[in-house]
């Protein structure tokens, strides 16, 4: 009897063995993804603090009825102005030029990618496609400047070196992979029973794609259109190299203007005294477009819980 109950004894302290290194690696592995949590929620909130000490410091010398009203920004001025709009309307212009483009492109290709695509065009079409969001924006900057612009100004002859419209259309090419890469997924996520019934009532492949795929992965497209915006809002480079730097209130996207980005940069690398208020406006338009960001984000998380659709 003693040989069965040494072995029945060994197997469970093998057991037991096993299970505390099992547990122990499973609280392993919660604490790093707790780690990474808190690490992005600290980021979150450091963000928010190096903003809010400057901004305050800011508001303190400049109303902020003024910095939401006035018509003109010309803080670095002998005549100081204050006024935030010129810079938000120059980046609302960008960033709807930049979605007039990336929308429907990317749209199209999402649905062909999904819908139509054989699994071995989708497999090198799609990355080929998310190429473009990996090349430098410094290059689109100049791609903007030296090609797209030239190329309108022989139909627009009025156009600026320096404009709206080339920034936006090239800002534009650069967020068609995160809206076509999204509304893929989006897509490709709504099952197949729904795509069967279709056919089964004798509807085309269009047909599905637009009408039944299409609204079922609604709440994911339009996440991935707020995206995209809240990429283009933020975006510097090719605002800062091809749109210019004159703040000015206009919607005419020939002209020379300046987004929130762009007077980030131009202050930053300027010869603007550390502390000064010239020097803290960069934080209050930092923390403006901090502000536009969140509040994007937070409609496309109201979108995404709204309009989901859960199949069984």
């Amino acid at each position: 009897m003693e040989g069965p109950i040494q072995a029945s004894l060994y197997t469970k302290c093998k057991l037991g063995r096993r299970n505390r290194a099992r547990d122990a690696r499973e609280r392993l592995i919660a604490a790093v993804l707790l780690l990474a949590t808190t690490i992005g929620v600290l980021t979150t909130v450091a963000i928010i603090a190096s903003l809010a000490g400057e901004t305050v410091r800011f508001f303190r010398d400049v109303s902020v009825v003024e910095f939401l009203t006035d018509t003109q920004w010309t803080p670095l001025f002998s005549e100081q102005h204050f006024g935030i709009g010129p810079l938000v309307t120059a980046t609302l212009l960008t960033s709807a030029i930049a979605l007039v483009i990336a929308v429907p492109f990317g749209l199209v290709a999402a649905i062909y990618l999904s819908e139509f695509a054989h699994p071995r065009t989708r497999a090198v079409l799609k990355p080929a496609l998310e190429v473009l969001a990996g090349v430098p924006t410094v290059v689109y900057g100049f791609f903007a400047l030296i090609v797209v612009t030239p190329f309108l100004q022989g139909f627009i002859p009025s156009l600026s070196t320096f404009n709206a419209l080339s920034a936006g259309i090239v800002m534009g090419l650069m967020i068609i992979p995160l809206i076509s890469s999204l509304s893929e997924d989006a897509m490709s996520a709504v099952p197949a029973s729904l795509r069967e019934g279709a056919y089964g009532l004798g509807s085309t492949r269009f047909e599905v794609a637009t009408r039944v795929v299409f609204p079922a992965a609604f709440s994911g497209i339009i996440a991935s259109i707020i995206l995209a915006l809240s990429r283009a809002g933020g975006e510097t480079m090719i605002v800062a190299i091809a749109a210019g730097q004159r703040p000015v209130l206009t919607l005419d996207p020939t002209v020379p203007i300046e987004t929130m980005t762009a007077y980030i940069v131009q202050v930053s690398l300027g010869d603007t005294p550390y502390g000064s208020l010239s020097y803290l406006t960069i934080f209050a338009v930092g923390a403006s477009l901090f502000v536009m960001t969140l509040v994007m984000n937070v409609i496309s998380h109201w979108v995404v819980r709204h309009f989901r659709e859960e199949y069984d």
